[in-house]
């Protein structure tokens, strides 16, 4: 079964209750609290429902507004981006393109040379680190 054709049952299985209110459910966890806001290690940041590549730690930065963030994915195609009107704004939802998990949002305040904010769930997220 691919992982996007998992029921709501199977994903609340698979993920930590934490995990599944992000990434299933589209909540966003506080600022400051993901493991990875301040992680500083190489290597590859991966969707923790499908396990695809998602970003490179070469492409993250400190954005100073509590989540991780990156200027780039890995590649366009490893995720997908949605119109996100709640919360009285208008913002891009990204979503896993291989499970469509909600990771975050992307905003147009990032370092050159995207000019992208990719603000990313810890929590969603899963890194495997560069060896050697």
């Amino acid at each position: 079964m691919a992982a996007a054709e998992k029921s709501l049952k199977q994903w609340r299985q698979q993920l930590s209750e934490a995990q599944f209110r992000v990434c299933r459910l589209g909540e966003t966890e506080m600022p400051g609290s993901g493991a990875y806001y301040r992680c500083d290690k190489p290597g590859i940041y991966h969707c923790v429902c499908c396990q695809a590549p998602l970003f490179d730690a070469s492409a993250k930065y400190d954005s100073g507004s509590g989540w991780p963030s990156y200027w780039q994915p890995v590649k366009p195609d490893a995720i997908r981006g949605l119109v996100d009107n709640s919360h009285g704004m208008q913002r891009i939802e990204v979503r896993c393109a291989g499970c469509d998990a909600h990771l975050g949002h992307v905003f147009e305040d990032g370092p050159p040379p995207s000019g992208l904010r990719y603000c990313i769930n810890s929590i969603a997220l899963k890194l495997q680190e560069n060896s050697g």
